[in-house]
């Protein structure tokens, strides 16, 4: 250490998700760099080896066996390399798989540490496949050739020159209790952490948050590397986050949602850190036992119940100040999670129906960006018009200029020839507008899709929202199915904020095209949401109204975002919104629509067991590989019995 200065690197390789021969090479170069820029210790994300995606491939023999040929490959290739490196990987210890971080410097394996938190809530369920870190046995073990203590116990790695360093991964650092803690209490200077993050509306400005209160808590260093670009984006998107803190401040910040491996690297200075927890007597005896003092809590006076509390309506919406921040956020999910999707299946082809509406409309402008991040051709979007029944002029017209400005490929294919022949095939009598008269149309506009998509190579990109799939409003097999669901993590009220950020980011520029895009976007927001399936009034109007037969979406996603991000009882989801919407609804239509919501949440799970893969955008997913995992046959009758009393 030169002046008591550390060069640190936070690197985040390519990955491919199980191709271990592939992310070694990776890393090898990312390593190879940093030694070259004279960076003295260099992290990578968590299981960087195998990818942190693998699922329930962790449980394959083969997988685990080349992660430790790969580690045996770093340990040859550092072998005259002075940078101390520490990558991810999963390791059998006993009966138990671990999710370890390995300390590899010159050669050698210096030390193996097991993650102790594994989140098992929301998209994770690391539960299914390690065991904990307290569950290790202190013992003495091989892996890649090399003997290597393991244990329970906090370990920190001093170097040749005085450094001491630490180790925590991912959501150790989340924990009321973080392992950091005890590691700076025992001399760690730096803390490493092997990250695997997901990208969720809010939580990056929370993660920053985390990270410099942590290292300002503990007076220490703090490098952070979180997977990228490559892993699965089946549900989640990996964003990609190269950061390094010292003492709450902010030193290095890499690009996240790159499609580039990065490495980024800044000098720590330890003397600095040192000196302020040698001046620091909170710090100096944090070490001692608290004593713990109980608080008698029993009230002597009992009071009528007031909320005093503000009460968000529209909780999906970005924060005042942090609008066009927290919408960039939501569309790069969205975008990176196609990217790589059309990537993997290599495509480059896009099948989208556009209706006009505002879910087809978000796909669209979100496929675009994902073309454009490829650098593939706009042509390559086959947008399709399938003018039905109850198809209006306005609708039409708003696809087929929005498609226009845009510059994507345009098809019109009317299915009222083909769903009339349908009709006549299942003895449907065309004039009785009832369930089978208007699921015909969306299952005949689903096939068109899918065989166009075949036709041309492609994918089609589902337009369908978290609202639509809370309600089940949607057709089985219809337009509830698709490739690649771009919007089902996305409620109905953000849709329609996303969509005017767009439309103001255009009224800044000049160019026909984008006046033409802005016009028609702020027609389809003003447009009534309409699945268009029954005829239209005399004049034309839309007359199937959506909110007229379901409820408006802003209670709905109130309802939505209550039920599921808390698990409030009904009862109390009904009392924030009576607050919440007290000058807009009464309090009949408020339990009216709550029940609603309740009774189609129920029924409708069918439809979200098998729904297509898409990102998670925010805190609320119902993708039942992820966040929702509910029986199709699950009883309402509780809530409902709640709310009708």
């Amino acid at each position: 250490m030169k002046y008591g200065l550390i060069k640190v690197a936070a690197a985040i390789p390519g990955v491919r998700v199980a191709d271990v021969e592939y992310n070694v090479q990776q890393i090898e170069s990312l390593i190879a760099q940093a030694e070259g820029k004279g960076a003295e210790v260099i992290v990578f994300p968590e299981l960087s080896l195998t990818g942190y995606s693998c699922q329930d491939l962790f449980r394959q023999q083969l997988l685990l066996d080349k992660a430790e040929e790969g580690l045996l490959v770093l340990l040859d290739f550092t072998r005259k390399l002075d940078v101390i490196a520490v990558v991810g990987l999963p390791v059998r210890i006993g009966s138990l798989l671990y999710n370890c971080a390995a300390v590899v410097q010159h050669g050698c394996l210096l030390g193996l540490v097991a993650k102790t938190y594994l989140p098992n809530y929301g998209e994770f369920y690391e539960k299914r496949w390690f065991a904990s870190a307290t569950d290790l046995i202190p013992q003495d073990i091989y892996l890649a050739g090399s003997p290597v203590h393991v244990s329970a116990e906090p370990q920190v790695f001093r170097t040749c020159d005085g450094a001491c360093l630490g180790i925590e991964i991912c959501e150790d650092v989340w924990a009321p209790l973080p392992p950091s803690n005890n590691l700076a209490l025992a001399g760690a200077d730096i803390i490493l952490n092997l990250s695997a993050t997901d990208e969720l509306t809010g939580k990056h400005s929370y993660l920053m948050s985390l990270l410099s209160q942590q290292s300002a808590r503990m007076m220490c260093g703090y490098v952070y590397s979180s997977c990228g670009f490559g892993e699965s984006t089946q549900d989640v998107v990996y964003g990609g986050n190269a950061l390094v803190f010292e003492n709450g401040r902010l030193l290095a910040e890499g690009e996240r949602f790159s499609m580039e491996p990065q490495l980024r690297m800044q000098q720590i200075d330890i003397e600095r850190l040192r000196a302020e927890r040698q001046n620091n007597t909170t710090f100096r005896t944090a070490q001692d036992g608290a004593r713990a003092i109980y608080v008698d809590c029993k009230p002597t006076t009992l009071r009528d119940f007031e909320l005093t509390r503000q009460v968000n309506p529209h909780p999906f919406i970005p924060a005042e100040g942090m609008m066009t921040q927290t919408c960039e956020e939501i569309l790069n999910i969205q975008t990176m999670g196609l990217v790589k999707r059309l990537q993997h299946t290599h495509c480059d082809k896009a099948v989208i129906g556009i209706s006009g509406g505002l879910d087809s409309t978000l796909a669209l402008l979100v496929t675009v960006r994902a073309f454009d991040k490829l650098g593939l051709s706009r042509r390559g979007i086959i947008g399709i018009t399938m003018p039905g029944f109850g198809t209006t002029d306005r609708t039409h017209r708003n696809a087929v200029r929005m498609m226009d400005a845009l510059g994507v490929t345009q098809r019109e294919i009317s299915i009222a020839k083909a769903v009339t022949q349908h009709f006549e095939d299942i003895g449907h009598n065309a004039a009785v507008h009832d369930v089978t008269y208007e699921n015909a149309q969306a299952r005949e506009r689903t096939q068109i899709l899918m065989d166009v998509a075949n036709q041309v190579g492609g994918l089609v990109i589902g337009t369908g929202d978290l609202s639509e799939l809370a309600l089940g409003w949607c057709t089985y097999n219809g337009d509830h199915m698709s490739m690649y669901g771009v919007n089902a993590g996305v409620p109905k009220t953000l849709v329609q904020f996303l969509i005017r950020h767009i439309s103001s980011s255009c009224s800044a520029e000049t160019s026909a095209s984008l006046s033409t895009l802005r016009a028609s976007l702020e027609d389809v927001l003003d447009t009534p949401i309409s699945p268009e399936l029954t005829p239209a009034d005399a004049e034309g109007n839309i007359q199937q109204k959506t909110e007229d037969l379901v409820g408006p979406y802003e209670l709905h996603d109130f309802f939505l975002y209550y039920i599921m991000r808390y698990g409030f009882r009904p009862a109390k989801v009904y009392m924030l919104a009576q607050h919440a919407f007290r000058n807009s609804y009464d309090d009949d239509t408020l339990r009216k629509w709550l029940h609603t919501f309740c009774r189609r949440f129920f029924n409708q799970q069918f439809k979200r067991s098998c729904m297509p893969d898409g990102p998670k955008v925010g805190s609320v997913s119902l993708s039942p590989r992820g966040d929702w995992r509910m029986p199709s046959d699950a009883a309402s009758t509780l809530w409902l019995k709640e709310i009708e009393a």
